[in-house]
């Protein structure tokens, strides 16, 4: 494509013309320079000189009727691409075919990226609260650096959450999962990432926090849900039980299922409430 536009000052709106000095040039060197010579020398037959001139100049166009032939499919791609919708990239002649042709293969790229954006986002992204699903959780875990793979896991469970669906309806049990997901996301750090587990499910990593830390920051976001709940069941604000576990860059699936206990033990315990898991020595 350089070479193509560093050639665009020859026959510019001519790609066969382009393409026909180009040849007889590359092909006729030879014979030129002899020509040059036999002048300086006057070493030259004339008469042969000029009919082996005409005779190339004459192959030359018959390779270029050939090309021409082979670039008519070329063409009438082109010119169907040009028909098609969106917006190519500004470049200079963009009558001629192979600035039509780039400008198309472009708009492929182009929604081809967008189309595998969409693909990606759709595999990794919960559709109903627009946070991180399970897998778009775990891939970020699994990105992180060396030097930040330590914090503290949470898995969250709101209370009773078949009661909403049941007494108020799905459509409000939805609600509240988009609702108490925002919460989420607006009272942890930027750092911390958020995501729906699954369900009425969600997870939290804290990064770089100390379970103090963690278990702070849960509280205060349970103390929001009583003083302005999401939704109410039974005249009761919608609460949530937790389980935290440490993460110090090892297993991350030991650190969620230890966290994932002590959200049992959280519930079993009477809900409302946020635990800890139990340290490993203390588990031999």
């Amino acid at each position: 494509m350089h070479f193509y536009l560093a050639t665009s000052f020859i026959f510019p709106r001519s790609l066969r013309l382009r393409l026909f000095t180009l040849c007889f040039l590359a092909t006729h060197l030879p014979l030129l320079a002899y020509l040059g010579w036999g002048f300086a020398s006057g070493r030259i037959a004339l008469a042969e000189f000029v009919l082996l001139t005409m005779a190339t100049v004459i192959g030359t166009g018959i390779a270029l009727l050939g090309i021409g032939a082979l670039l008519n499919p070329i063409h009438a791609l082109a010119d169907t691409l040009h028909r098609g919708e969106g917006d190519a990239p500004a470049l200079p002649e963009v009558g001629d075919v192979i600035h039509t042709l780039y400008a198309g293969v472009q708009r492929v790229a182009s929604a081809t990226r967008d189309q595998m954006d969409h693909l990606h986002q759709a595999a990794h992204e919960d559709p109903l609260t627009g946070i991180a699903n399970r897998r778009g959780f775990l891939s970020h875990m699994e990105a992180l650096p060396e030097d930040r793979r330590r914090g503290c896991v949470a898995i969250i469970d709101i209370d009773y959450f078949k009661r909403v669906n049941d007494l108020l309806g799905h459509e409000e049990g939805d609600r509240v999962l988009a609702s108490f997901a925002t919460r989420l996301s607006a009272l942890v750090r930027r750092v911390d990432m958020v995501s729906r587990w699954g369900g009425e499910e969600f997870a939290i990593f804290f990064q770089d926090c100390i379970e103090d830390e963690a278990s702070w920051s849960l509280a205060r976001i349970a103390s929001r849900m009583r003083s302005e709940p999401i939704g109410e069941v039974n005249d009761r604000p919608i609460s949530f039980s937790a389980g935290i576990c440490r993460w110090t860059g090892g297993d991350l699936d030991e650190a969620l299922r230890r966290a994932d206990d002590a959200l049992y033990e959280a519930k079993q315990s009477g809900r409302d409430r946020v635990c800890r898991a139990v340290p490993i020595l203390q588990e031999v």
